[in-house]
């Protein structure tokens, strides 16, 4: 069902410093800052040859990476993307398995502008795991 390892999410307390140091310290290419309201953080992506590093910042007071930076202050990795075809099978292939899908069970439109969904950390080895449709 899954595809491909789209992006690992890295929560970050400074997107600029943290933009600067993979693109300065690491020589990586990394894409212009995005704001997402509708889920409360501001994105940068670092372009690797077969996969892409997301890089998060809080965006508002509501942020849910605000909340995890109070338990992680420096930051660290909030989530795991994988690639689908469709992703209201997989979600409803993975409901039935007895996964939990965060929020209203309803995909939302993510950074790369086609549809997400997350899935409960407690059914995944404790990771965050996103699903984006391609």
């Amino acid at each position: 069902m899954i595809g491909r390892l789209n992006h690992v999410a890295i929560a970050v307390p400074d997107l600029g410093a943290a933009t600067k140091l993979y693109r300065d310290a690491l020589g990586a290419t990394v894409s212009e800052p995005q704001q997402l309201p509708e889920h409360g953080v501001t994105v940068v992506f670092v372009e690797l040859p077969n996969s892409k590093v997301e890089l998060l910042e809080p965006l508002g007071e509501a942020s849910p990476i605000g909340k995890f930076l109070e338990s992680s202050p420096a930051g660290g990795m909030h989530h795991i993307c994988y690639e689908v075809d469709d992703i209201l099978a997989a979600r409803d292939h993975l409901k039935a398995e007895g996964a939990r899908v965060l929020g209203d069970g309803q995909p939302k439109t993510g950074a790369h502008g086609k549809p997400v969904l997350f899935l409960h950390p407690k059914d995944f080895a404790g990771t965050l795991v996103e699903l984006e449709q391609v």
